[in-house]
C-alpha cells in the first residue's frame, strides 16, 4: 500500500510574477491528508482558498491560471510539477499575488527548496487512476495529439515542432519520473522574440527577463531592434547578441531543452486532474490548453465509471476468481454471495453474482415465484466492498469487515434465478482509522434494481 506524502516542514520563496512584474512571497506548508494541494490568496483580506483542480482551469495563453469566484492564481505549473515529482498530495500554499513567482523559468528551484525540508509520509492510502483503454485527444487544425495508453508507471514521449529553422524537431522520452530532478525540472521555459510583442501589447510579461527564458530568434536582428529590446529589459544595448539563433547568448542545459520544458509543463498540468495516474502519455506538439483539455478527458473517463450500468464482459479473465475470493473474505457456501470480481481500481470494484434456481434460500423465499432476499442482495454488497478494501492488505485472511451502518437502501426491482447480479462500489471518504465508507449499485442488465450507502469497519479476526 503506498501512502500520501506531505512536507515535512514550512517553505518560504521569494520572486517575480512573469505576467505581472509583481514581488510575490510563497509559503508552502504541510498539510493534513486528503486536503490535497490547496492555493490561498493572502493578499485578500477574506483569504480565499482554490484546489488546484483541473476543473478550476480558466485560461492557459501563457501558463495554467486556475479561478475559483472570481479569484484567479496563476503559471501554477511549475510548481505543480516539482510537487508531482516528490509525491507531494497535501499542501497550503499561501502567496500574496494573484501568481506564482517565475523563478529561472523552471522547476528547479521548487525542487531544490522541497529537497532541503524533505518529504513527510501519511497514514492515508494514496490513490492512482491506471489508463485501461487507449484515451486521446486531438486537434487536427494544430496538429496537436495527446494520448494515454496501459503501462504500470508513468511514462512519457514528446514530440515538438514549431516550423522553426532555429528550434527544429526536438523529442524527449521518460520512462518514470525518478530522474525529474536532474534532467527535466532545470529546463526553463521559452518563447520567440516575435511572440514577446504580442505578450507586451496584452500588458503581459512584465516580470519577464532575459536570463529566465530561452528566446529564440530567427532573423538577424537589426541596431534598432537592439535598442528596443535593451530599453524593454532595462538592459545594456551593447550586452544584446545572438547566438545560435538564442538571444543574450544564454547556454542551453540541453540540446533539447525546449521539448524537455514542455515535458515539465505536462507533469505540472497532469497533476491537476488530484489522482495519480499510471500510463504511456504519448505528446505531439502539447501546450497548456492541450494538457488540461486532456486531463478533463481523463476525468470524464474516471466519472463515467461511477454512472450507469458497469460493462461486464462474460468471456473476460476476471480480476480474482471465486477461489481468489476465499482468501479475502472467511464467508463459505451458502453464505459466500460474490463469485468473481471483474474490475478493481484504487477507490472502486465491480463484482458479479450469478443467481441460480439451486440457491438455498429459495426452498423457503417464496419458493412457488422465486425472489432473491433483498438482504442477501445488501450482504451480497458488502462481501464485495470488502474485497476493495482487504485487497491492499498482506495479510488479508487476518482481518474481518463488519457493518456498522446501512443507508438509503433502495430496491428498485425484484432479482430472480437466471439474473447475473452486477455489483459496483466505489468509496465515498478515504478509508480512515480503519472506517470504511462507500456507495453501492446493483444492476441486473442495464436495470439498477438496488443501491444503497454502507460504513463499515475492518478488524484483525481474533
Amino acid at each position: 500500500m503506498e501512502y500520501q506524502n506531505t512536507i515535512k516542514s514550512i517553505i518560504k520563496i521569494n520572486g517575480k510574477g512573469l505576467h505581472y512584474g509583481n514581488n510575490i512571497n510563497v509559503t508552502l506548508f504541510p498539510a493534513e491528508p486528503n486536503t490535497g494541494i490547496v492555493f490561498r490568496r493572502v493578499d485578500i483580506d477574506t483569504k480565499p482558498t482554490i484546489s488546484a483542480q483541473i476543473d478550476h482551469v480558466t485560461d492557459t495563453s501563457r501558463g495554467t491560471t486556475l479561478e475559483k469566484n472570481g479569484v484567479k492564481v496563476s503559471t501554477v505549473e511549475h510548481l505543480m510539477a516539482a510537487l508531482h515529482y516528490f509525491g507531494v498530495d497535501n499542501t497550503i500554499i499561501e502567496l500574496d499575488s494573484n501568481e506564482v513567482p517565475i523563478l529561472d523559468g523552471s522547476a528547479k528551484i521548487w525542487v531544490e527548496e522541497i529537497k532541503k525540508v524533505g518529504i513527510q509520509q501519511q497514514l492515508a492510502k494514496r490513490y492512482y487512476y491506471s489508463i485501461k483503454n487507449p484515451i486521446t485527444y486531438k486537434d487536427d487544425e494544430k496538429q496537436i495529439e495527446i494520448k494515454a495508453l496501459p503501462y504500470d508507471g508513468f511514462k512519457v514521449d514528446i514530440t515538438i515542432d514549431y516550423n522553426s529553422s532555429v528550434l527544429g524537431v526536438q523529442t524527449m522520452s521518460i520512462d518514470s519520473l525518478d530522474n525529474f530532478d536532474t534532467e527535466i525540472a532545470p529546463c526553463r521555459t521559452f518563447v520567440f522574440l516575435h511572440e514577446i510583442e504580442q505578450l507586451l501589447k496584452l500588458n503581459l510579461i512584465k516580470g519577464g527577463d532575459l536570463d529566465n527564458a530561452l528566446i529564440f530568434v530567427e532573423h538577424e536582428l537589426q541596431q534598432e531592434q537592439i535598442e528596443h529590446l535593451a530599453k524593454l529589459f532595462n538592459k545594456d544595448p551593447n550586452k544584446i547578441k545572438v547566438e545560435k539563433g538564442v538571444l543574450n547568448n544564454i547556454k542551453k542545459n540541453f540540446d533539447n531543452e525546449p521539448a524537455r520544458h514542455k515535458l515539465l509543463d505536462f507533469i505540472g498540468d497532469i497533476k491537476l486532474l488530484g489522482i495519480n495516474l499510471k500510463g504511456h502519455f504519448i505528446l505531439k506538439r502539447p501546450g497548456h490548453y492541450a494538457n488540461t483539455e486532456f486531463a478533463k478527458q481523463i476525468k470524464k473517463v474516471i466519472m463515467e465509471k461511477m454512472t450507469g450500468a458497469p460493462h461486464y464482459d462474460p468471456n473476460k479473465e476476471p480480476v480474482f476468481t471465486i477461489n481468489d475470493i476465499k482468501t479475502f473474505l472467511p464467508h463459505r457456501f451458502p453464505m459466500l454471495l460474490v463469485d468473481k470480481i471483474v474490475e478493481v481500481g484504487d477507490d472502486y470494484v465491480i463484482g458479479v453474482k450469478n443467481v441460480t434456481g439451486n440457491e438455498d434460500f429459495f426452498n423457503g423465499h417464496f419458493p412457488q415465484e422465486p425472489v432473491m432476499p433483498g438482504v442477501l442482495i445488501v450482504e451480497a454488497m458488502g462481501q464485495t466492498g470488502g474485497i476493495l478494501v482487504l485487497k491492499d492488505y498482506p495479510d488479508p485472511e487476518n482481518y474481518t469487515t463488519y457493518f456498522l451502518r446501512i443507508d438509503g437502501v433502495r430496491f428498485r426491482d425484484k432479482v430472480v434465478p437466471g439474473d447475473t447480479l452486477i455489483f459496483r462500489l466505489f468509496l465515498t471518504e478515504p478509508v480512515r482509522r480503519g472506517i470504511v465508507k462507500m456507495k453501492g449499485e446493483a444492476y441486473v442488465g442495464n436495470k439498477l434494481v438496488m443501491e444503497a450507502e454502507l460504513m463499515a469497519q475492518v478488524a484483525k479476526t481474533k
